[in-house]
């Protein structure tokens, strides 16, 4: 079965970040949604039309992956609005109640990056905004999407989002699948 619109792809890969760092490595093949928002658009143009056995190089630019850097998304609160347990890595969907910042995007996700006495710092940028990747992957299977699938867009978390309890070197409590 060739690789379309909509369709599950089972992918092993390797990313690095341009200076051939490694971010993630996916030995187990993992299945993905194609024609939603399991993968970057990229990596579905490059899969369009292929079928198992395929394996690709690609080369992604901060604008083609998780977007450029933007430093006014990154703010500090005042610590005494954080639970006791708060810790680097943690994640907060919107920014916490009881912010002095208002202006912040309601719909972001803020990871904690630093953790002071009298405050924290939030970062509402993707962990891998602004960096260039590399990204080596192969095709390990295709198949038809279910009804649910296809009515959900997603095979299930999208694999460039995260989620804590990762190990890799990303922020502490973080992991890209």
């Amino acid at each position: 079965m060739d690789i379309r619109n909509p369709c599950v792809v089972s992918l092993t890969w390797r990313l690095e970040d341009a200076q051939g760092e490694l971010i993630d490595e996916l030995n187990e093949p993992m299945e993905f949604f194609f024609g939603g928002d399991d993968l970057l658009s990229k990596v579905e143009e490059a899969l369009l039309g292929q079928s198992i056995g395929f394996e690709a190089a690609l080369h992604l630019e901060p604008e083609h992956a998780f977007g450029d850097y933007h430093s006014e998304l990154v703010f500090f609160e005042a610590s005494e609005i954080f639970p006791d347990t708060v810790e680097e890595g943690m994640q907060f969907e919107g920014p916490p109640e009881g912010s002095q910042t208002p202006d912040m995007p309601k719909d972001a996700i803020y990871t904690v990056t630093e953790v002071y006495d009298t405050h924290v710092v939030l970062d509402g940028n993707h962990p891998l905004a602004g960096i260039a990747l590399n990204l080596s992957l192969k095709v390990i299977d295709v198949r038809e999407a279910s009804e649910e699938e296809i009515e959900q867009g997603s095979v299930a978390q999208s694999i460039f989002s995260f989620a804590p309890g990762g190990d890799q070197d990303l922020p502490p409590g973080a992991t890209l699948h």
